[in-house]
């Protein structure tokens, strides 16, 4: 038996959404702050023996902050189960708490925790007249948690991640809408209290590993002590006898020691020499205290490793970080092997964030190791070391909008072969793809490179800050890598950037062509040809698809920068690609002639022959922040983003206010002007449009000003 699906409504980050799992290892992968623990919190609320009273109490901070005003309505935390076994007593305990009415075995069962308003509550909201406003806020203002319940049902039939669903159920609070029934049977029985699912499954939790030195000091959290008290329940009481004898003599001979008896007699005499014979205790003795309960014995075992071959072995506290992490992770999962030996109906691991101080090739052999046959685990993590050996089958990827969070599943709809090659495609870089905000993609090391630089120069923050990842396809292919970003799968989105190749001088063939021209031209038509023809195949592609938008160089990126006006950026790197003085001096003349055939001639054979790769970090080293980004990259860094927040906007100009006027002393009347302006923006004094054209006047011919252009 395997958890198959997970919906969260209304709970902690979480508005509205589902995930879904398999057998086996699942991965759980998004950005600090994306509700990670927060699953693994559900999950365990339904499951997790230690957290049942914790699922009868929760507080006003576990609705979703989503929510304008969380009175009224309902958390609801789904599970689905799958490959339900054909045991006499597993199938009992579903067919009573948690599977659809059915005649034979069951092999699928719903199981859910709904907190929700009590009874009188919902009548009084059912008792409401359709738009009711004034009625329905009395009502609300007056609920606290206190008039909440938590309940756990079964057999339910409600797709609870259906808005129209929960409303049809709780209730339309934008209409003042509620149902005149307060029970609906599509959300389940009522699951007996003597029919508990988390008695009869086995849940180990692993939390994230950040202070593991206390939770060895600690008692409730040890997990050595967990093991040695899961195993003490197995030793016989007669083995155990002995060494308590042992103890109690040992007690006895620290007692007797004459020392001992000499303190405690010198004790007796002070106190009657200090307040009397009246006023003394009746007897006073100094006894040894250790225990003699094999628990307690127990208790005052500790763990002793050695990290080095040296001999010495060393406590916990003087372990690296990464060391006694990896001796907390293994206690860990000995406590899951003693919990699978119990013979549960199903084995649960939940591991959160196992990457912690833990060296990257532990972190990747750990999660390609840890894999039981009968049992399936469940890992959180922020790893691209570890979503690189995930299945992305078996992934499920956070992504924060506002106020929530969704949950997405990258290879939902596709078919096994576009699996495998993305599979094959997320190595440990490319991975970087799952955990951004949103994507450009691009063809080619130039873009790589020169894309996060041309932006930090200019924009003064950098694509992470942004939270881009740029990500070169090289040749995989835009569609095998971009088939991720859909209403299906991954709900965020991605820019296409490519080269439409369309030719920059005269192609058309001439008779005077001599064979070298002529080669040159067939090759620069069959380009353009490609070009328009890759055009028409991703514009069907992306075609009614929100997520996803391609961007063309009009040319290849290397002619479109030099067009854009920065040819005095590839000037400056001939020095590097040229000895010949008279090459060089021909090299500047062509790059500076204004003549698009000769400067986009020029760079391209200049990238050819140090190689683009090359090239474009000889280029990187002569950019400065009054660089011009070509106008197709700034579309698709807009549309990548998505609206720019009046925040970030100021940021940017202030940046550029720096660069522009610096500290020069003349500069200072301008510089107050700019940012006063800037300031009145900040502030809302000014529009966006009227600021664009204030801003254009100040800095005409500022790269920036192309940037501003595209806002809205």
């Amino acid at each position: 038996m395997y958890i198959s699906k997970l919906t969260l409504v209304n709970y902690k980050n979480f508005k509205n959404t589902s995930l879904r799992f398999h057998k086996g290892v699942n991965t759980i992968i998004g950005e600090n702050g994306s509700g990670k623990s927060n699953i693994l919190r559900a999950i365990r609320l339904l499951l997790d023996d230690n957290m049942v009273r914790s699922a009868y109490r929760l507080e006003e901070g576990d609705f979703s902050r989503s929510l304008e005003q969380w009175q009224g309505h309902w958390i609801i935390i789904s599970m689905e189960f799958d490959e339900i076994t054909t045991d006499e007593s597993v199938q009992a305990l579903f067919l009573h708490g948690t599977a659809p009415l059915d005649d034979g075995p069951i092999h699928k069962a719903t199981y859910n925790l709904i907190f929700r308003p009590k009874k009188d509550i919902r009548l009084k909201l059912a008792a409401l007249g359709s738009f009711d406003f004034k009625e329905l806020s009395e009502i609300r203002d007056s609920i606290t948690i206190d008039d909440y319940e938590t309940l756990f049902t079964g057999r339910s039939s409600a797709d609870f991640g259906n808005p129209a669903v929960y409303r049809s159920i709780v209730g339309d609070f934008d209409i003042c809408d509620f149902s005149s029934e307060t029970e609906f049977p599509e959300i389940g029985a009522k699951v007996p209290g003597f029919l508990s699912v988390t008695k009869e499954v086995s849940l180990t939790f692993i939390q994230a590993l950040r202070d593991v030195v206390s939770e060895f000091h600690n008692n409730r959290t040890n997990p050595l002590l967990t093991l040695l008290k899961s195993k003490s329940g197995d030793i016989n009481p007669l083995t155990m006898e002995p060494i308590s004898e042992m103890v109690r003599g040992l007690n006895a001979s620290i007692e007797g020691l004459e020392d001992v008896q000499s303190v405690r007699n010198h004790i007796r005499e002070t106190i009657k020499d200090a307040a009397g014979e009246t006023y003394s205790p009746a007897s006073l003795s100094i006894k040894s205290d250790l225990p003699e309960e094999a628990d307690k014995l127990f208790q005052s075992l500790r763990l002793f490793v050695g990290e080095s071959e040296e001999g010495y072995e060393g406590a916990i506290h003087e372990l690296s970080l990464g060391g006694a992490n990896l001796i907390y992770l293994t206690l860990k999962l000995l406590e899951f092997k003693y919990q699978r030996e119990k013979l549960a109906m199903a084995n649960f691991l939940l591991i959160e964030e196992p990457e912690a101080h833990i060296h990257t090739h532990i972190q990747k052999t750990l999660f390609d190791r840890i894999a039981y046959s009968d049992a399936q685990i469940i890992y959180t993590t922020h790893s691209t070391h570890i979503s690189e050996v995930s299945n992305v089958s078996n992934v499920n990827i956070l992504g924060r909008h506002g106020a929530f969070c969704e949950a997405y599943q990258p290879a939902r709809g596709l078919d096994p072969t576009q699996i495998n090659s993305i599979q094959r495609y997320l190595d440990a870089v490319r991975s970087n793809l799952l955990f951004a905000k949103s994507v450009i993609l691009v063809e080619g090391d130039v873009e790589e490179i020169l894309i996060p630089i041309l932006i930090k120069l200019v924009l003064g923050v950098s694509v992470d800050e942004l939270g881009i990842s740029v990500i070169n396809i090289r040749s995989t292919g835009f569609k095998n890598v971009a088939v991720l970003f859909h209403d299906l799968r991954i709900k965020k989105r991605c820019a296409i950037i490519t080269d439409l190749d369309k030719a920059f001088f005269n192609i058309t063939v001439q008779a005077t062509d001599n064979a070298i021209v002529a080669k040159i031209k067939a090759k620069a038509a069959g380009s353009q040809k490609a070009g328009l023809e890759r055009q028409a195949d991703l514009t069907g592609f992306t075609a009614g698809n929100p997520w996803l938008e391609t961007f063309y160089a009009k040319h290849t990126f290397e002619v479109d920068f030099v067009a854009a006006g920065n040819q005095e950026a590839i000037v400056q790197t001939i020095p590097k690609v040229y000895k010949d003085q008279g090459t060089r001096d021909e090299a500047k003349q062509q790059l500076k002639s204004g003549d698009l055939q000769l400067m986009g001639s020029r760079t391209l054979t200049m990238a050819r022959q140090e190689g683009k790769g090359w090239f474009a970090l000889l280029l990187a080293e002569n950019l400065t922040p009054h660089v011009q980004i070509p106008d197709y990259i700034i579309q698709a860094i807009h549309f990548a983003h998505g609206k720019f927040p009046r925040s970030l906007i100021v940021r940017i100009l202030q940046y550029r206010a720096e660069y522009r006027y610096g500290a020069d002393v003349a500069n200072l009347p301008a510089k107050q002007l700019f940012l006063q302006e800037i300031n009145r923006f900040a502030q809302g004094g000014i529009g966006l449009a009227e600021f664009k054209i204030t801003i254009g006047c100040l800095l005409p011919g500022d790269p920036i000003i192309v940037f501003l252009g595209k806002l809205q």
